[in-house]
């Protein structure tokens, strides 16, 4: 559940807030070499300004296939190349914007919530088993079941707490 809680909070860094973040390059995969790579790979990402994601790519072929992987991403940035550097202008979020990007933050906690409750059926029906085979006793099984319902519940919590979080985030200007 936790790893569940850790990917969550990763998939959120990736989302555009109106300040520029190297996490939001975290899902664009490049095809180069024959194989996706992440863009940290081919070049060197920095953030020099508030608004401004600066990419130093360090081979020269590689310039044309980053533009186009970061224009076919969701972002909504149009690349700017400057000979091996590529620059990426985060504009303000639109109203409509934001209210996208809160759609598809809470596509994503839902995503996060059904993950966890997954988990917990996983455990509850490991819990049967054992029960079937006698390897522990009813009250032991209820016992459990409690303790993995408290577990889900925190866990579900967590998410919420991100989620709240990540919307202020989202719809502060």
């Amino acid at each position: 559940m936790e790893k569940s809680i850790q990917s969550f909070r990763k998939d959120t860094s990736t989302l555009r807030t109106g300040r520029a973040n190297i996490n939001m390059l975290d899902t664009i995969k490049v095809d180069v070499y024959g194989q996706f790579m992440p863009i940290q790979q081919l070049g060197t990402v920095s953030v020099p300004e508030a608004r401004l994601i600066s990419i130093q790519v360090w081979d020269k072929a590689n310039i044309n296939l980053i533009e186009s992987a970061i224009q076919k991403s969701e972002l909504g940035i149009n690349p700017q190349i400057d000979g091996q550097i590529i620059r990426l202008r985060i504009p303000d979020l639109t109203e409509e914007r934001r209210k996208e990007m809160i759609k598809i933050l809470k596509n994503m906690g839902e995503k996060s919530k059904i993950a966890i409750r997954n988990i917990r059926r996983e455990a509850n029906e490991d819990l049967k088993k054992k029960l079937k085979d006698k390897k522990i006793s009813e009250d032991e099984n209820k016992n459990f079941e409690k303790n993995i319902q408290k577990i889900t519940d925190s866990n579900i919590e967590n998410i919420e707490k991100i989620l709240i979080e990540k919307e202020k985030e989202i719809i502060q200007i």
